[in-house]
């Protein structure tokens, strides 16, 4: 049996952590930042939980 293969464009965007929860960023921080208010900027930082209805799936392209 062929080993599996991690799908290398989720693995960019995707991370598990030691506990096991999948975290990702959160999108809209990239470009056309002047017209977006300081307010919504600092509410995109950081990281968040992969919604479980998605997180199946995504450790499954993981690997895990």
């Amino acid at each position: 049996m062929p080993k599996n293969k991690t799908h290398k464009g989720v693995a960019k965007r995707v991370k598990i952590t030691g506990s096991g929860k999948t975290m990702r960023e959160r999108a809209g921080r990239r470009h056309l930042l002047e017209k977006k208010s300081s307010r919504v900027t600092r509410r995109l930082a950081g990281n968040t939980d992969v919604a479980p209805q998605d997180s199946k799936r995504l450790r499954k392209l993981l690997g895990r």
